[in-house]
């Protein structure tokens, strides 16, 4: 019951245009305390997404008028960051590659279990709401990160860092202390578009700690969690 309340405000977009998978889902959300906006084609659901924004978005692939693809990519052209799972028939990988390229959070193969994807929403949302609360600057001792900006700069001298370096300090500092796995590097700054290994992800780390004067013995700020990933320490949150 608690939950179904904390839930009862969000809004979720449904963007779905076969009757009977539309009027399921509805039922189900709204039975879980969620309020579903409804769109039937891409276009209305670019609209819609524009207008109401929702805390999350249902979205089928297959739409009239604009695909799942284009809609995901002009939400994104337009800075709209709303968390976005798609619903697809389509299970193959150059799909799934397409949707996350596009900036889709999560992928979910049709035919899907009602708990899967409760599930993942409560993820996706969970992700979102720490996102709102991330800081937007960093502070590793006598360097400074300015996340939004992409600027680094040591007393006032800037730091080169890549825009996967960037990614990676900021998919860490969303986490809030908690340690991001290193697969989860791979889908968010890479996107599986190179086929990247997690040795790329302990690199890029390598990289990192050196440029931000992290000790690699007895790192500071940024640790590693063993079998698992690396966290940013929370001191290293700016709280100006």
């Amino acid at each position: 019951m608690n939950a179904g309340k904390e839930r009862e405000k969000e809004r979720i977009l449904l963007v779905e245009d076969e009757t009977a998978m539309r009027i399921a889902l509805q039922d189900s959300l709204e039975a879980e305390g969620y309020r579903v906006i409804i769109a039937l084609d891409g276009r209305s659901g670019f609209e819609r997404a524009v207008k109401e924004k929702p805390a999350l978005i249902l979205l089928d692939v297959m739409l009239p008028k604009l695909n799942g693809f284009q809609v995901c990519a002009e939400l994104r052209k337009h800075s709209i960051s709303v968390p976005v799972l798609m619903l697809t028939a389509k299970g193959r990988v150059a799909d799934r590659v397409e949707g996350l390229d596009v900036g889709a959070d999560d992928y979910l193969v049709k035919p899907f279990s009602t708990e899967e994807l409760l599930a993942r929403m409560r993820a996706l949302l969970r992700r979102s709401q720490r996102q709102s609360k991330s800081s937007d600057s960093l502070r590793f001792g006598p360097v400074e990160v300015d996340l939004v900006r992409q600027i680094a700069r040591r007393e006032q001298q800037p730091i080169h860092l890549s825009s996967k370096e960037f990614a990676m300090l900021r998919l860490m500092a969303q986490s809030r202390g908690e340690p991001v796995p290193r697969e989860r590097f791979l889908d968010v700054v890479w996107g599986f578009t190179a086929l990247p290994t997690t040795r790329s992800v302990d690199n890029y780390i390598v990289q990192l700690r050196n440029k931000l004067g992290d000790d690699p013995e007895n790192p500071r700020w940024i640790q590693t969690v063993r079998g698992v990933g690396y966290r940013l320490m929370t001191d290293a949150l700016d709280r100006s």
